[in-house]
């Protein structure tokens, strides 16, 4: 049997890995991250949106949570979420029902249904959030429930006695 070499492709890259993101490719390591409102021990970048590829109909984001980490109960009017863990463990909640997440599960937030998600394993959560529409951070898209408040009574000051 005779074997013919066959030559290797060559690969040209679109761009370099240092290079600006295309419209239409968002480089992770290029993207800062912020703190989400209504969470704790979180860490988003916002991937796929309005302001980073122009998409009107939806959001992506990469979640980073630490341990002890998670989102306080919410819910976002008139937009669904939906969760994807990449590492680590947690803990879903909404409607009622509260199911454990491993690397692979996700998740669905139905729009205005409050949920919760919390960090269960020692190690840091990573996760895909998408939004459809895009959430964008914006507080008038998100509900929070109503705080328990005790009325603080008022103080008074007796007047001054005179001297």
């Amino acid at each position: 049997m005779t074997q013919t070499a066959t030559s290797t492709p060559t690969f040209t890259p679109i761009s370099t890995p240092n290079a600006p993101p295309s419209r239409y490719l968002v480089r992770t390591a290029q993207v800062p991250s912020y703190q989400p409102a209504n969470h704790h021990h979180t860490f988003n970048q916002r991937l796929i949106g309005p302001e980073t590829v122009g998409a009107q109909q939806m959001e992506v984001l990469l979640g980073t949570l630490h341990k002890g980490g998670g989102a306080l109960p919410h819910a976002h009017p008139g937009i669904e979420q939906a969760c994807y863990l990449l590492e680590g463990t947690a803990r879903a909640e909404v409607a009622g029902e509260a199911f454990d997440m491993l690397p692979g599960d996700m998740c669905f937030f139905p729009a205005d249904q409050m949920h919760v998600f919390t960090v269960t394993s020692d190690t840091p959560v990573k996760l895909l959030v998408i939004y459809s529409p895009p959430y964008g951070e914006s507080p008038d898209k998100v509900i929070r429930p109503a705080a328990a408040t005790t009325p603080v009574p008022a103080t008074t000051n007796p007047p001054a006695a005179d001297a």
